[in-house]
């Protein structure tokens, strides 16, 4: 019976020992909760003001960001927004410039008055189509005796010319227009270069065979 009392005062000194341990623990959970909010509270009028600044700050600037993208997507879609029907529309030109070439190559047509009128209305049509575009900030590129730019020109062919220095435009195969500053289409052109000399052309065949 002793014994029996002895293990049973032992179980409710250990149960007690782990209440008391529980308890404990609890309690420094709680005190670390407090010491972070008082750390929190502690922070002085200044840093919070500084705090609420930056804030404000980042705001700002991403408010403003937003609106220049905005804005400049507007001026786009105004400046641009016809770029593809502009594009298109200069198949307009082309046309005529083609059909005024099949004309003119007619030999039934050849110097009669019948040719020269339609012509002369191809061109007037040609001026009209020209004047809108131009009021439309569509312009003509401007591309005969200048040097090739890779920016507006694209070459098709080599045209012999020792009068003109090698890569001069001398040849207009397509208009090329610009829309205000933006490249609508280049100009298809056909550039200088130097007469081969056939007596240099006959010597380096001639090495060439040697070799």
């Amino acid at each position: 019976m002793e014994k029996e009392e002895n293990l049973s005062q032992e179980n409710a000194t250990a149960e007690t020992l782990n209440e008391s341990n529980k308890a404990g623990k609890q309690s420094d959970d709680k005190l670390d909760e407090n010491n972070g909010v008082e750390e929190k509270l502690e922070l002085s009028p200044e840093e919070k003001i500084k705090e609420l600044e930056d804030k404000l700050a980042r705001t700002f600037a991403e408010m403003e960001n937003q609106r220049r993208r905005f804005e400049k997507e507007k001026d786009d879609a105004f400046d641009y927004g016809g770029f593809t029907f502009a594009k298109e529309a200069l198949n307009l030109i082309d046309n005529l410039a083609r059909s005024k070439l099949i004309l003119e190559s007619d030999e039934a047509l050849k110097d009669t008055e019948a040719l020269k009128k339609i012509l002369e209305h191809f061109d007037i049509i040609n001026k009209d189509l020209i004047s809108i575009f131009t009021k439309n900030n569509i312009k003509p590129i401007d591309c005969l005796n200048k040097k090739l730019d890779p920016n507006l020109h694209q070459a098709m062919m080599e045209i012999e010319d020792n009068q003109k220095e090698p890569g001069t435009i001398v040849q207009e195969v397509q208009k090329g227009f610009m829309i205000k500053d933006r490249l609508l289409r280049p100009s298809l052109v056909g550039v200088s270069k130097k007469t081969e000399n056939k007596d240099d052309k006959s010597e380096e065949n001639i090495e060439n065979l040697d070799k």
